[in-house]
């Protein structure tokens, strides 16, 4: 991951640099290996970027990136397919001076405009200042895997990937006293009428799949548009063994993508569907490139909790010894997350639902003991994958909203079955 941050302004002010300043120094844990800043010739716009080296180690890559005469970026994130576009946009007469998908983003959004968010195949949140235009262009992708908080009033717009950056030039900690009401008495996390609601007044978090603009010069501030949405209604009428075969081509071509990276990387394991599904399609494209054997071995991490009812790491041994995975565990306890509980609030900012969280935090904490700055995880897969039976739940009363009371019963029936046969009841 990487650290971005912004302060765009109507009218110039020279203490922002400085603020800036203690922005990105309030996030550099998300980027330890570089950081830079940029400011407009007005002194109305100032980028700051903390950088986890991923794609393109060399200083062509360095954030705020360039493009254009026009154009400058902060971003935090990866663009899967940027390769692709990079070829695209090559034979359309751009050219490019870093292997990076940085750069890649500036050259979309100067061909498609606001379009090019339809071309992008990947986890982002970044913000593009066009200079002739005078024009802030952010996004966030899809399904929000990269965070973009922002705060604004009448003469400021001011945004960053952590409220931490926002709270240290001075912004106030006032707490949403509904959302902590709906967080104590119901456990939610999250408005779902109201997406951009943070536990914090004033503070607002920028929805997955939209993109805001804003243009100071003009008096307006952010205009908000949802630029992407799912039709759940659509029904593909295809055979069991199709489908399998169809899934099996995404998923692969899904991790396949993933793998691009120019610094080492692994995959989490909790020994369930959806984390094995993942090591052993990179097992098989390993197996199935030039790679040598040594650098065929896929690094793993796994949290495991001897002596509970619900350890898996018997699963896990299963599958890193039919892959011949290599394999770093950590065993968590009570005592860890009292003694890290504090730092994990920090981290986290806002409320959280459990403590799986804390296990996936120390997760990663282990993969960068062990120099692995990337990893590849099942997190939110187990809809997919079916990997607890309460999902049948959902998808029932999914098919009954749909007037199919018949299907529902037969269905209902086949989840019996399938859950006897998982639980060996």
């Amino acid at each position: 991951m990487c650290g971005i941050a912004g302060i765009i302004l109507q009218a110039a002010n020279p203490g922002a640099p400085a603020h800036l300043k203690k922005m990105t120094g309030a996030i550099a844990h998300r980027g330890p290996d570089d950081e830079g800043s940029w400011s407009n010739y007005k002194n109305t716009v100032h980028l700051g970027h903390r950088r986890l080296s991923v794609i393109d180690l060399s200083k062509n890559a360095a954030q705020p990136m360039a493009y254009a005469n026009r154009y400058r970026i902060v971003y935090n994130g990866e663009i899967y397919n940027y390769i692709e576009i990079r070829s695209f946009l090559q034979n359309k007469g751009y050219g490019f001076t870093s292997k990076s998908d940085t750069e890649v983003i500036l050259a979309a959004y100067d061909y498609w405009k606001d379009k090019c968010l339809q071309q992008l195949d990947g986890m982002f949140a970044f913000a593009i200042w066009d200079e002739k235009e005078e024009r802030l262009f952010a996004a966030r992708d899809r399904f929000g895997e990269k965070p973009f908080y922002y705060y604004e009033d009448e003469a400021n717009f001011i945004f960053a990937s952590e409220m931490k950056a926002l709270w240290a030039i001075g912004i106030e900690k006032h707490i949403d006293n509904k959302m902590l009401l709906n967080y104590i008495t119901l456990g939610h996390v999250q408005n779902s009428i109201d997406k951009e609601q943070t536990f914090f007044e004033d503070i607002y978090v920028l929805p997955p799949s939209h993109y805001l603009v804003v243009e100071p010069a003009s008096g307006h501030l952010s205009k908000i548009v949802k630029y992407w949405s799912i039709n759940k209604e659509i029904k593909i009428d295809i055979s069991v063994n199709d489908a399998i075969e169809k899934f099996t081509d995404l998923f692969t071509r899904s991790v396949n993508l993933r793998l691009r990276s120019d610094i080492p990387l692994g995959t989490s394991l909790s020994g369930g569907l959806d984390s094995s599904s993942i090591a052993y399609t990179i097992s098989q494209l390993h197996k199935n490139s030039r790679l040598k054997e040594k650098d065929n071995q896929l690094r793993t991490f796994s949290a495991v909790f001897p002596g509970f009812e619900n350890d898996e790491s018997g699963y896990i041994r299963i599958v890193t010894e039919h892959l011949n995975l290599a394999n770093h565990q950590i065993h968590l306890t009570a005592k860890d997350l009292v003694n890290d509980f504090e730092k994990l609030c920090y981290h986290q900012e806002e409320p959280f639902q459990s403590s799986g969280i804390f296990a996936q935090y120390k997760i990663f904490e282990l993969a960068k003991q062990h120099g692995v700055k990337v990893l590849l995880d099942g997190q939110g897969a187990d809809e997919l994958l079916a990997g607890y039976p309460k999902y049948i739940h959902w998808y029932l009363q999914e098919v009954l909203s749909r007037h199919k009371l018949g299907a529902t019963q037969k269905k209902g029936l086949l989840s019996v079955k399938t859950t006897s046969h998982f639980t060996g009841t």
